[in-house]
C-alpha cells in the first residue's frame, strides 16, 4: 500500500507540508493532488499558521506529473492533459500564491516539469546546492505549464526562459540563484534548517501586512505604475488600520523586538 502521499506537521506559527512519494521522486497523482489542497486549505483555515513550509520526502522535491498514470498503448486515445491542468495544477499554483501568508518551498533535490513551476509560485524558495530545476516539457512534446511560460521570463529574462523551455536542460541551484531563479542555493545539510528558520521568522512577522505584500507584488506585474500606485495607496491605507502597524512603531521608538499578532485592522 502506497504511503500517506502528503504529510503535514504542525509546528510553532507555521505547518511544513511534505510531497511524500519519494520511490517516484514524489511525482503528482491525483491521490497526491487531492492530499495536497487538503493539506493547503486546512493551513488556510488555521488561524495560527503564519506561514507554510513545502518540501519534498526523500531525494527529489518533485518530478512532476507522474507519467505512468499517462502511459497510453500506440493508436489508442491520448489522455485529456489539459483537464488535469484546469482541474489539478491551475487551483494549485492559484492556492499557493493566493494563501494569506509566506510560503517558502525547501528544493531538495530534482524540481522538473510542474513540480519546478509549484516551487516557483511559493513566495521564496530555497534549493540545496545538490537540486537542480528542469522544465522537462519539451521532451515529451508539452509546453511548460503549472505557470511556467509566466514565471520563467520575469524571473531570468525572456532569453533565458526560451533557453530553459526549449532545450529542457537541467539547471543548477547555485545557477538557478545567480540567474535570479530562487532566492538562495544552500549547503545540502543546512537546507531544512535554514528554510525552518526563515519560516519561523516570517511566521513571528505582521503577517497582514505580508500578505499584502505578496498581492501588491503580483499584481505589479501587470499594472502599469498608475495602478500601482493607486493598488500602493489603498494597500497601504489596510496596513496602517492593522494593529501590527501600531505594534512595528511602539517597538521601533522603543528599540524593542516588535511582537506582532498578525491580524487584521478593524
Amino acid at each position: 500500500m502506497e504511503e500517506t502521499p502528503v504529510l503535514t506537521e504542525v509546528r510553532d506559527g507555521y505547518r511544513v507540508v511534505t510531497l511524500n512519494r519519494p520511490q517516484r521522486l514524489n511525482a503528482f497523482t491525483e491521490a497526491m493532488h487531492k492530499a495536497l489542497r487538503r493539506a493547503l486549505e486546512e493551513a488556510e483555515i488555521d488561524r495560527s499558521c503564519r506561514a507554510l513550509l513545502l518540501t519534498g520526502a526523500g531525494r527529489g522535491f518533485c518530478a512532476g506529473q507522474d507519467l505512468s498514470d499517462r502511459m497510453v498503448a500506440p493508436g489508442a486515445e491520448l489522455p485529456k492533459v489539459g483537464g488535469a491542468i484546469e482541474d489539478y495544477y491551475n487551483p494549485l499554483v492559484r492556492k499557493l500564491r493566493g494563501l494569506p501568508f509566506p510560503v517558502i518551498a525547501a528544493v531538495n533535490g530534482v524540481a522538473a516539469g510542474a513540480g519546478a513551476n509549484v516551487a516557483l509560485a511559493c513566495d521564496i524558495v530555497l534549493a540545496a546546492r545538490s537540486a537542480s530545476f528542469l522544465q522537462a516539457f519539451a521532451k515529451i512534446g508539452l509546453i511548460p505549464d503549472s505557470g511556467g511560460t509566466w514565471f520563467l521570463p520575469r524571473l531570468v529574462g525572456a532569453a533565458r526562459a526560451r533557453g530553459l523551455a526549449l532545450l529542457a536542460e537541467p539547471l543548477p541551484a547555485e545557477k538557478a540563484e545567480s540567474w535570479g531563479l530562487i532566492w538562495k542555493a544552500v549547503d545540502d545539510a543546512a537546507l531544512m534548517g535554514e528554510a525552518e528558520k526563515l519560516c519561523a521568522q516570517l511566521a513571528a512577522g505582521p503577517t497582514h501586512g505580508l500578505a499584502l505584500i505578496k498581492r501588491a507584488l503580483d499584481a505589479a506585474e501587470t499594472n502599469g505604475l498608475d495602478q500601482q500606485l493607486d493598488l500602493e495607496c489603498a494597500l497601504q491605507r489596510e496596513a496602517g488600520a492593522s494593529p501590527d502597524y501600531g505594534e512595528g512603531v511602539r517597538a521601533f521608538m522603543e528599540k524593542r523586538p516588535a511582537k506582532f499578532t498578525g491580524r487584521r485592522g478593524a
